[in-house]
């Protein structure tokens, strides 16, 4: 694979390690790819070469790291409250300092909720939206989301402990990347570094505070709908229809609303670990179909 960058921009108040390749001239068109629950960048380590080979870097492709995952570090002096709203804003100023006005987005999972924030905020920034299993329809939210629900409704310790049991496991974290696609097609070492990321001090809490804080993106959901049909702006939908998180009718449900084209494959949640060079090829036509 193309060698890609590795930095370290302070933004926030918070230094946000990305990853990034191709051009960085104001006239090239910014692909900004938004990872999920439990990983990083990471995820995107081969896409990006996937994405800037494919395209014979036509694009600026960054990929950062949310805070409370990977290498991005908030300091505790910055106090920092860990919601999806908090999120898109270190985001959204990641993007100011690095003076990006215009891009298309790819989200996945936590990244949905923190790029469609994004979106409402700026509408005319956004190009262009690719949603691998980014859900944003009650219609994709399967039972994994059940005891979610009981903590939304109750807030309560016991349920927050039996998230804790049943979520953060290493065979919890494993199994949303092998589940329902080819295992072998998925390297290891990526679910070996998510589970040993939340082992730092004090991450279980990040991640249970924002398993809470997941019940503001459903009720957001509206608005998300709202934006699909007002800015008109293209989406792709491309699913791992084996996922047992954000199930497929998600991604049909998208039709409602959006300019939408629907592809699956037949991966699970973590898709891109399994079928990065389909999905890159349908991303790349996409765009270009697009003029983008």
């Amino acid at each position: 694979m193309a060698a890609y960058t590795m930095k370290t921009v302070s933004a926030d108040g918070v230094d946000i390690f990305y990853r990034e390749a191709g051009p960085q001239t104001p006239t090239t068109p910014t692909i900004l790819l938004l990872h999920g629950f439990p990983s990083s960048s990471h995820q995107y380590r081969n896409f990006i070469s996937l994405l800037d080979q494919g395209s014979s870097q036509k694009y600026r492709i960054i990929a950062p790291d949310l805070p409370g995952y990977g290498f991005t570090t908030v300091p505790e002096s910055r106090n920092y409250t860990y919601t999806f709203e908090n999120i898109a804003t270190t985001i959204e100023a990641f993007l100011d300092v690095l003076t990006i006005t215009k891009l298309s987005i790819y989200v996945f999972d936590y990244g949905a909720p923190t790029g469609y924030r994004l979106a409402l905020r700026r509408p005319d920034a956004i190009q262009a939206i690719i949603t691998q299993n980014g859900n944003a329809y009650e219609e994709g939210l399967s039972a994994f989301w059940d005891p979610l629900r009981a903590l939304w409704a109750s807030g309560s310790q016991a349920d927050r402990e039996a998230i804790h049991a049943g979520a953060l496991s290493f065979d919890a974290v494993k199994w949303q990347y092998t589940h329902g696609t080819d295992a072998s097609k998925v390297a290891p070492e990526a679910y070996h570094l998510d589970h040993a990321l939340m082992q730092r001090p004090g991450n279980q809490d990040i991640q249970l505070d924002l398993f809470y804080d997941y019940r503001k993106n459903v009720e957001l959901y509206p608005k998300f709908h709202e934006y699909f049909r007002t800015s008109k702006v293209p989406i792709l939908a491309v699913w791992g229809k084996n996922d047992p998180i954000f199930i497929s009718p998600g991604a049909e449900a998208f039709k409602r609303d959006a300019d939408v084209e629907v592809k699956f494959v037949d991966g699970g949640h973590f898709a891109v670990e399994s079928h990065g060079e389909e999905i890159a090829g349908h991303m790349l036509d996409f765009l270009k179909r697009k003029g983008i």
